[in-house]
């Protein structure tokens, strides 16, 4: 795992001309579509972003054009197994960072390894975990930014007012339920892009 540090910092979302050209054409794509950006990039150097409601792969696609036009550094987990080494650097530079699920230290631990051995890290965590309707949340994205000594970012999507970005920043207290009820109040008037599976 110590091998990717260093690649992590070099991604897509900064990498010189390309994610400039990125941005103007992130611009133009949400405007074109009718999408406006609430918010600006977080200055806090390290921070999960919550990104909700998940409904449709259409969410990953408009948070990496929130990505590109605010120029921020985002990162997303994947299982190991989607890091083979012909495509690995590939996959880092999309953002990708590997989570090895069968070693003995589970997913927040690792988590919490990259966010200590890095300067600069900003991960976003769908807590739905699938696009598909759920009875409750997962708390993975909670008990990493818990672990890793960092604040929770509340990254949106709402399709009734065609807006998406980040609400305000959320300090974990420990108290995970009390925590959970203050972050699901912030979306409860958010609507998804599928809002059925919501």
């Amino acid at each position: 795992m110590a091998s990717n540090i260093t690649e992590l910092k070099s991604t897509l979302f900064v990498t010189p001309v390309i994610s400039t050209l990125c941005r103007y054409l992130s611009v133009l794509l949400l405007t074109l579509v009718g999408w406006r950006t609430v918010g600006e990039k977080p200055t806090i150097p390290k921070y999960v972003v919550v990104a909700a409601p998940h409904t449709s792969n259409w969410d990953f696609v408009l948070f990496v054009l929130l990505a590109f036009k605010l120029g921020f550094n985002a990162h997303w987990m994947g299982k190991h197994t989607l890091f083979p080494i012909p495509v690995r650097r590939l996959m880092v530079w999309l953002g990708g960072i590997p989570i090895d699920r069968s070693k003995a230290h589970n997913v927040v631990e690792q988590m919490s390894d990259y966010y200590s051995s890095v300067d600069e890290l900003c991960v976003i965590i769908p807590p739905e975990g699938t696009r598909s309707k759920t009875q409750r949340w997962k708390t993975g994205f909670y008990h990493i930014a818990v672990a890793a000594k960092v604040p929770l970012v509340l990254g949106y999507i709402d399709s009734s007012s065609k807006s998406l970005g980040f609400g305000p920043v959320f300090n974990p207290t420990g108290d995970i339920e009390a925590d959970l009820e203050a972050i699901q109040a912030f979306y409860k008037d958010k609507v998804g892009v599928v809002p059925d599976n919501y």
